[in-house]
């Protein structure tokens, strides 16, 4: 399958700012199931001072605000070519060791909530896989999909007490149960072609645990499969903060906005 996506991001701002910058983590890369076949990223507003990949093999853009700047605009536009894995992406690959993701963080501790929903699972279920996505079925029961109820900073816990998230907050669930079950398991950041529109509301999130055997295997709580040739992995990280599409810091007074516009379609 050929994928075309559309992605921009336009900050406005109250106030000129008087500094800024910007780490992006927008550019897929050819791994197991996908060829990136072109990307072309340009900004308005700012600069590219440099690209490098990151300690996950991300590939990250730095950008710096031009003086002054009062709006800046990212446009990428590319064609990936992707496989239906069955969610497989492989053996472990980079200068990460893999026993690092089984290292809770901020959003990712396993606290009480999360370990009651990993509760029983390992008696319940020998194999690897139906375990997994048992575990995958029981996030989405106990968080049902909702907007506007949990922001970038919810961790895991705090996503159960609310009873509801997305698919972010499904990922980091997911991950903090899998990694107390003893499986290492990482966030991931990408596109997804939903099948009744090309304009999507967001990106893209979901989990990969490591499965002896298989290597990574990806779960999309929110929609409860493992990702096939709609999905685009862009990023991967311990948990959002490494692997967020966009982050960075400005200096300036007033307040901000942002809109974003996403499009994603079979060519």
């Amino acid at each position: 399958m050929h994928l075309r996506i559309l992605h921009t991001s336009a900050y406005r701002f109250d106030h000129p700012v008087s500094y800024g910058l910007q780490q992006l983590r927008l550019t897929p890369k050819s791994r197991p199931g996908q060829r990136v076949l072109s990307w072309d990223m340009v900004v308005e507003g700012g600069r590219i001072e440099t690209e490098y990949p990151d300690h996950h093999m991300n590939s990250v853009a730095l950008i710096s605000f031009d003086p002054q700047a009062s709006a800046i605009t990212v446009r990428c536009d590319g064609l990936v070519e992707t496989e239906d894995h069955h969610g497989v992406t492989g053996r472990h690959l980079g200068h990460v060791p893999l026993w690092l993701f089984q290292r809770s963080t901020e959003l990712t501790r396993a606290g009480p909530n999360v370990r009651a929903l990993a509760k029983g699972l390992k008696d319940e279920y020998e194999a690897d896989l139906p375990r997994l996505h048992a575990l995958s079925e029981r996030i989405l029961a106990r968080v049902p999909y909702q907007i506007g109820t949990t922001h970038a900073a919810t961790s895991a816990e705090e996503a159960i007490d609310h009873g509801c998230g997305v698919c972010q907050d499904h990922a980091h669930v997911f991950v903090a149960a899998a990694r107390s079950l003893g499986y290492p398991a990482r966030y991931v950041s990408g596109y997804l072609m939903m099948d009744d529109r090309v304009h999507q509301d967001a990106s893209h999130a979901w989990a990969e645990a490591h499965v002896a055997g298989l290597g990574w295997v990806g779960f999309d709580i929110s929609n409860g499969i493992s990702p096939d040739a709609r999905y685009v992995r862009v990023a991967t990280g311990l948990d959002y903060r490494e692997a967020a599409p966009i982050s960075g810091l400005r200096y300036g007074s007033g307040a901000e906005s942002l809109s974003v516009d996403i499009q994603v379609q079979q060519q």
